[in-house]
Formats: structure tokens, sequence, C-alpha cells
């Protein structure tokens, strides 16, 4: 059996060259880019006030496995401030809690 010659099926090498070379579609005279992230999405803030207003008991962990029961009362960039029943109140440095959640027991 012969071999018959056989047509390149995928475009050459200057055929994409020729394509890439053309002009991509713009918005409004500029090139097409996604816009950037933002830098804060408060979704973190949202949380807290959520829970400061609806006085939700919470429970959280510290760093070195210390478990915190209580109230966020109010909170900053850095701390929160936590009251307590069960002692004083608290104010806690957010770097040195591992995590926290909604306490379920209560």
């Amino acid at each position: 059996m012969e071999s018959a010659n056989r047509k390149l099926i995928r475009p050459s090498f200057n055929e994409l060259k020729e394509k890439s070379d053309q002009p991509r579609k713009t918005v409004a005279g500029g090139p097409q880019k996604r816009p950037i992230p933002p830098d804060q999405t408060n979704a973190e803030n949202f949380y807290y006030v959520k829970q400061m207003q609806s006085k939700t008991p919470m429970v959280i962990t510290l760093k070195d496995g210390e478990v915190i029961k209580g109230v966020i009362e109010w909170y900053d960039r850095s701390c929160l401030k936590l009251n307590r029943d069960e002692g004083p109140n608290l104010l806690l440095y957010k770097s040195n809690i591992k995590y926290m959640f909604k306490d379920e027991d209560v």
C-alpha cells in the first residue's frame, strides 16, 4: 500500500501568528481587562456586627488551646471585647485567636 500525501489538519504557525496580530475586541477603546478584586470584602466586619446585634453566645479557641465562651460586645481592627458570665470580661487580640464558632450548648 502506497502512503498518500496527507493535508495537515491543524493550522500552520504562520496562520496562528497572523491571527494573534489582529487586535482583540475592546471596550470603550481600551483593551479588555478583568476588574481588580477589592482589597477588603468587609465580610469579617459584617460577621462581627451580626453576632453583636443578636448577642450570640460564642466559643473562641485561642492559639494556645484555651477555650473561652462569651458574647462579643465590640471589636476593632486588632481586638475583640468578650463579655462573659463565668468570669471577667476580656479584651482578646485577634492575632491570638485560632478559631471561633457559635455556642450550640446554650
